[in-house]
């Protein structure tokens, strides 16, 4: 494993601390009046997604994490495991909802995904900004109910529920936020 300093962390950085995998979120240089200078950072968890403050001092060796990302593409679920192929290698890997976490509720069949892996282990899957799906079963709209920015659940074709305006009907596609999990706009 390569040490850094901590002098040149940046977001986004992946370190290997305690035997786990923490993402840099967010990170401050601290030059007190008094006293030798530190860096307070905020970490995350990247198998739990815990949250951790965390300060070190100012050139402190830290051990960087190698992360290698991949492209593969989601090819079906078999049972409730979902089946993964390597674009460049066609081999495949089966994982499970746990591994995948909240990208479960975004993956549909063919979709291209950047698994994250440390080693041979998946720590993580970067999604796009924003995915089409299609609506499974919505409400139909009731005629005269149309309060400015009223909405109503409506069921994705992966199981996720958002929330969506009334004209959204079954069978239609829409753009969905992978990063908050809400509706954008029709496809």
């Amino acid at each position: 494993m390569p040490t850094i300093s901590t002098n040149d962390l940046k977001n986004g950085m992946t370190l290997e601390l305690d035997s786990n995998l923490f993402d840099v979120v967010e990170f401050q240089h601290v030059k007190p009046g008094k006293g030798g200078a530190f860096v307070r950072t905020t970490l995350k968890n990247t198998r739990t997604g815990a949250v951790v403050e965390r300060t070190f001092r100012a050139d402190e060796k830290v051990e960087r994490a190698i992360i290698d990302k991949r492209e593969m593409q989601f090819l079906y679920r078999d049972g409730s495991d979902y089946v993964f192929m390597d674009n460049t290698t066609y081999d495949q890997t089966t994982l499970t909802p746990e591994t995948l976490g909240v990208a479960a509720d975004y993956l549909v069949e063919n979709a291209n995904a950047v698994l994250n892996l440390h080693g041979d282990d998946i720590v993580g899957v970067d999604l796009p900004p924003a995915v089409e799906l299609t609506v499974a079963e919505t409400e139909p709209g009731i005629q005269g109910d149309r309060v400015s920015g009223a909405r109503k659940p409506a069921t994705l074709e992966t199981g996720l529920v958002v929330q969506v305006p009334l004209f959204v009907d079954v069978g239609q596609r829409i753009k969905v936020d992978t990063r908050s999990g809400e509706y954008l706009t029709r496809a």
